[in-house]
């Protein structure tokens, strides 16, 4: 859990849906909602795995209100596994009721996903107007991830021995889309975190 975070179940479309909100320091106005979704739910991915904590803490300190949710089946929510189908609903909802909350249904989102969760989020991002999406270690070949905005951010590990980086080429190629890619590391950016943020950060800040 990171310092200063709240965590409530709402009400999800598959009954109750956790989610952890992290609000940007000194209670400064959030400039938006970052909404990050985490790895696949049926290999231990969770709203606490450390690559969704450090794009919490990344979006936080950039001045957004971040959120995270735990996809149906996983830690309180309800339901079970649906391919990324249902878990597209479910990271609907969390967003909806955030946006709701602070009053910012009219302030496009950031989409951030890592590994399962960027296939999800780029679901979302064509049912919603996002602000921008990053991407981290996306899951393609391995789902049918959806060709993005041309000002996503999309980060891989060199060594990532989950989803080759040849095949993040390979879906990246047809669009032109730029690649950052981090020497010798592996899927799980083990070693990585703070320079995860810092190359975010300061490419947001770009």
């Amino acid at each position: 859990m990171i310092i200063g975070e709240s965590r409530t179940l709402i009400a999800g479309p598959a009954g109750p849906l956790e989610i952890a909100v992290n609000r940007p320091a000194d209670d400064a106005t959030p400039r938006g909602i970052a909404l990050v979704a985490h790895p696949h739910p049926q290999q231990g991915g969770t709203l606490d795995n450390k690559v969704a904590q450090t794009l919490a803490k990344t979006f936080a300190a950039l001045g957004y209100t971040a959120v995270r949710f735990n996809f149906r089946g996983v830690g309180k929510s309800a339901g079970e596994f649906d391919q990324g189908i249902g878990e597209t609903d479910d990271a609907f909802a969390a967003l909806t009721h955030v946006q709701t909350e602070a009053n910012m249904t009219s302030v496009a989102p950031v989409l951030a996903g890592f590994s399962f969760g960027s296939f999800v989020q780029t679901r979302l991002a064509r049912r919603i107007a996002a602000e921008r999406l990053v991407l981290v270690g996306p899951a393609v070949k391995r789902f049918a991830v959806e060709d993005v905005p041309a000002d996503t951010i999309v980060i891989h590990g060199e060594a990532d021995e989950v989803v080759p980086l040849d095949d993040v080429f390979a879906w990246a190629r047809p669009q032109q889309l730029p690649i950052t890619v981090f020497p010798g590391c592996t899927h799980f950016f083990h070693g990585r975190l703070t320079q995860l943020q810092r190359v975010i950060t300061g490419m947001w800040r770009a």
